[in-house]
């Protein structure tokens, strides 16, 4: 795969992450859970958007507020927006962003993004801060996978035939950016932000 579509500039990177730091404070990071375990997630997260992604022993779901808060999520930044607009080849606008952030020592296994009821919409995907060794497989658990360094500003797209593609984050290189260290009341020790953008319905 094109292991990313364009990369941001330091400019726009810490433009954008102000922004999410403005999502985060209308919408502050909460630890998700597994759905049968209850076992806390490695990594912490929030929406942006009409709707946001949450799991807990609910199960996996997208839903219009946040869980603790019970506020609607806030909106998407215009950056988000238009990068969805440029690259998506998608007639409708995006309706959620899931904002992961890992700390040092933070992973995620290998998954589908499945949730979503139009997989003819991309996920994409903006990283910022830290660099992280990604991995990505087939549509079939337990096949061949390969892995790359997504670095802070790249942009990657899942579309098509890498629309169910399992993939996740082996770890994350801590240190490799300084960008999250602006903000170190909310990224203490820096880390990385992930923003994926989602279609969620199918159209009307």
């Amino acid at each position: 795969m094109t292991p990313y579509r364009k990369t941001l500039s330091e400019p726009q990177s810490r433009d954008l992450l102000a922004d999410i730091v403005g999502v985060i404070a209308a919408a502050p990071l909460f630890t998700p859970t597994m759905p049968r375990t209850g076992k806390p997630f490695s990594v912490r997260m929030t929406n942006c958007g009409p709707l946001g992604w949450v799991s807990d022993r609910e199960g996996y779901r997208y839903q219009p507020q946040h869980p603790v808060t019970g506020k609607p999520w806030p909106p998407m930044p215009a950056l988000l927006l238009d990068l969805w607009a440029e690259l998506a080849d998608y007639p409708h606008p995006p309706e959620a962003c899931l904002v992961n952030y890992y700390a040092e020592g933070t992973r995620m296994g290998l998954h589908q993004d499945r949730d979503e009821a139009d997989f003819d919409a991309p996920v994409l995907s903006v990283s910022l801060g830290d660099t992280a060794r990604f991995r990505i497989g087939g549509t079939q658990r337990g096949g061949k996978t390969q892995s790359f360094l997504l670095r802070s500003g790249d942009v990657m797209m899942l579309a098509g035939e890498e629309r169910l593609a399992y993939h996740g984050i082996d770890r994350v290189l801590a240190g490799s950016s300084r960008l999250l260290l602006d903000y170190p009341e909310l990224f203490l020790g820096g880390g990385r932000i992930n923003l994926t953008i989602r279609r969620v319905g199918r159209p009307v």
